[in-house]
């Protein structure tokens, strides 16, 4: 007799499923679109409602569901947790609409209110005590993410050989930068605070008028990170006098920081978070073909030489002068060609990485 095995039900299936349970079956999805994850978004049209698709192998939703809840009882706006399903890696979650700060900026509307009403979100998150179960942001962690550099981005310049050879010196100078601000167990770090992941919502008031998106990988640690991603934006370009005008704002609502420290912590994590980002564009491109972020090279390699100027990063720009000719200037044409008709490889095995 033929053994007959049942079929394991698809992702779509277990949406469906999902669905029915909480009362919406027959609701119609529409994809939202995709970023840098593995996540996916579907509306619910007309309910006011968005079906989170995270696969619970590669994106557990516990930590969205844990950290939503925190913010929310901090007075600050996540997006409501309707019903949730870990196991499958499914939750139905309140729509915030389409009012990102990204439209609301390409529409005109007024960047200096839109950034104030962000720093004071963070000034609220960061008076308060940060989750005692959080995962630090440690000298392990930020160094894989500074390898992201070495493994996608300086391959391009240097080859990839070469750029192996120099793998562990610079990651022991990344780290020797780093190492003060790797101990800091200050606040709740949302890690992707920039203006694709900030919403304006009509009807509230205060710091809950800012909806926040894009959170669940939080970890412990400096206060300066988010501040720093917020302003150092390597999907846009923020005027200076606005960007040191509002360093000052935070401050001055923060007078218990010491801001000399603060500030020295701030140009330490905005070397370190280019880095990362400049690798995780590369890979998105030539590795998933996600082409369009590498229109925003130009802007966070600017980013990061500034950076680079920084007094601790002294002994790494000169391990750049000396190893990676050519590091301060953008990749030239037929590179960023070559990144978008062939599969460009990993050097070495590199962290999952977001933006």
């Amino acid at each position: 007799m033929t053994e007959t095995r049942a079929l394991s039900p698809t992702r779509e299936d277990q949406r469906t499923a999902f669905l029915a349970g909480a009362g919406f079956a027959g609701a119609q999805l529409v994809a939202l679109p995709v970023d840098a994850s593995t996540r996916r978004y579907f509306r619910l049209s007309g309910v006011g409602l968005l079906l989170m698709d995270s696969p619970p192998d590669s994106e557990p939703i516990g930590p969205f569901v844990q950290i939503a809840r925190h913010l929310y009882g901090l007075g600050l706006s996540a997006p409501a947790v309707v019903q949730v399903d870990e196991g499958a890696g499914l939750a139905l979650i309140e729509d915030f609409g389409q009012d990102t700060y990204t439209r609301l900026l390409a529409a005109g509307h007024p960047e200096s209110l839109l950034y104030h009403l962000a720093v004071d979100a963070l000034v609220a998150l960061h008076r308060a005590p940060p989750l005692a179960e959080m995962a630090p942001y440690d000298s392990r962690q930020l160094s894989e993410e500074c390898a992201l550099l070495i493994d996608w981005y300086i391959p391009l310049l240097i080859g990839k050989d070469a750029a192996l050879d120099l793998r562990d010196s610079f990651l022991t100078l990344f780290a020797e930068a780093c190492g003060d601000v790797a101990l800091r167990r200050e606040a709740l770090v949302l890690r992707d605070f920039h203006v694709d992941n900030l919403m304006l919502l009509d009807g509230r008031k205060g710091v809950a008028a800012c909806g926040l998106l894009d959170f669940q990988d939080a970890l412990t640690g400096s206060a300066a990170y988010d501040l720093m991603s917020l302003l150092e934006d390597a999907r846009r370009d923020v005027p200076e006098a606005l960007r040191m005008a509002l360093l000052t704002y935070y401050l001055t609502q923060r007078p218990e920081l010491n801001a000399p420290r603060f500030l020295k912590d701030y140009r330490r994590l905005a070397a370190q978070r280019h880095a990362k980002v400049l690798g995780i564009f590369v890979r998105l491109a030539g590795r998933d073909g996600k082409h369009g972020y590498l229109a925003h090279l130009p802007r966070t390699l600017g980013l990061f030489v500034r950076a680079l100027d920084a007094e601790a990063y002294a002994p790494l720009r000169d391990w750049f002068n000396r190893h990676v000719p050519g590091w301060r200037e953008d990749l030239p044409p037929a590179t960023l060609a070559m990144l978008c008709e062939t599969p460009y490889r990993l050097v070495q095995g590199s962290s999952h990485g977001h933006v």
